[in-house]
């Protein structure tokens, strides 16, 4: 199993347009050993040429370019993208889907929560069939698992997670299981399994029993710490409270991965606020003590 990085950044991508934070003031000025980031998504493959898209981040043409085995290899219109799965309806996982309108029907996988929220409050499945033709397949939140037509020897599976929908979500207040899941993809032929979650808010007992069972975690790393924001005066709201576990205190990713076998271990959607995107600090050298490594735009895996 291949997996590339796309985008490993948060919302905003770092360093974010209009900040002017620790991390982003000085990245921009060549002051901080570090890596610029788009906004998180992924890609897998078992043959090098059909890649299954996860998520359509803003940046998502800055990534295609970026990544040659995905771009046109054949016919004057062409791409290695053979279908795209959401995990949830966030602007920052689908508003791409708005720059792959030209030419072929996407084939995109997403729970039926996500749809609704995708044909409603932001209606980006409405706007796509005025230019090309959205083939909606519904996914499971049980934990059932499915295969994906194009995507050779790999199986899926999905899991609902506690999560609140986006804001333009009609059911932002009322939530459903489907709002936002983590993926397991396992490839068939060798059985290893990557368990894919940017954004962890909760370990439930479901969740901790994938973890233990993937060979490669890629989970959130969206804030070190719960105030992360409020301190730097950015938010008044918490890393909790908005649905991601931060890596630092008691009951933090470090604490969770810490418990969780050998399997690489892996952050990823990090926030321009986290100080684990410079290289030379202390939380880095945290992480690397506990074995845990810190995604970048172009990272690739094989599993």
């Amino acid at each position: 199993m291949k997996i590339r990085v796309l985008g490993a950044g948060a919302g905003g991508g770092f360093p974010q347009w209009n900040c002017n934070c620790h991390n982003c003031r000085r990245i921009r000025r060549g002051e901080m050993h570090g890596k610029a980031r788009t906004q998180s998504s992924i890609a897998v493959s078992t043959d090098n040429r059909n890649w299954l898209l996860i998520n359509a981040s803003p940046d998502i043409r800055t990534q295609l370019e970026a990544f040659p085995a995905i771009q046109p290899q054949q016919g004057i219109r062409d791409t290695g993208i053979k279908a795209i799965l959401l995990i949830d309806s966030q602007i920052d996982h689908t508003t791409g889907l708005l720059m792959l309108r030209e030419g072929k029907p996407l084939d995109i996988y997403c729970t039926e929560m996500v749809r609704q929220d995708l044909t409603s409050g932001f209606p980006v499945f409405t706007m796509l069939s005025h230019y090309c033709t959205v083939n909606h397949h519904p996914v499971p939140t049980d934990g059932g698992s499915f295969t994906i037509p194009g995507i050779a020897d790999l199986r899926f599976y999905t899991q609902a997670l506690k999560s609140k929908a986006p804001p333009y979500s009609p059911h932002r207040h009322d939530p459903h299981d489907g709002d936002n899941i983590g993926l397991i993809v396992e490839q068939i032929s060798t059985g290893k399994k990557l368990f894919y979650s940017p954004g962890l808010g909760e370990i439930e007992p479901h969740v901790l029993a994938a973890m233990q069972a993937a060979d490669c975690l890629m989970v959130d790393g969206t804030f070190w710490t719960d105030d992360e924001m409020c301190a730097q005066q950015i938010s008044q709201k918490r890393a909790r409270q908005i649905g991601h576990l931060p890596q630092s205190g008691e009951g933090g990713m470090i604490e969770v991965l810490s418990g969780v076998g050998k399997a690489r271990k892996i952050l990823i959607h990090i926030n321009n606020t986290n100080p684990i995107l410079d290289e030379d600090s202390a939380e880095r050298k945290i992480l690397g003590a506990n074995g845990i490594e810190v995604a970048y735009d172009g990272l690739e895996i094989d599993l």
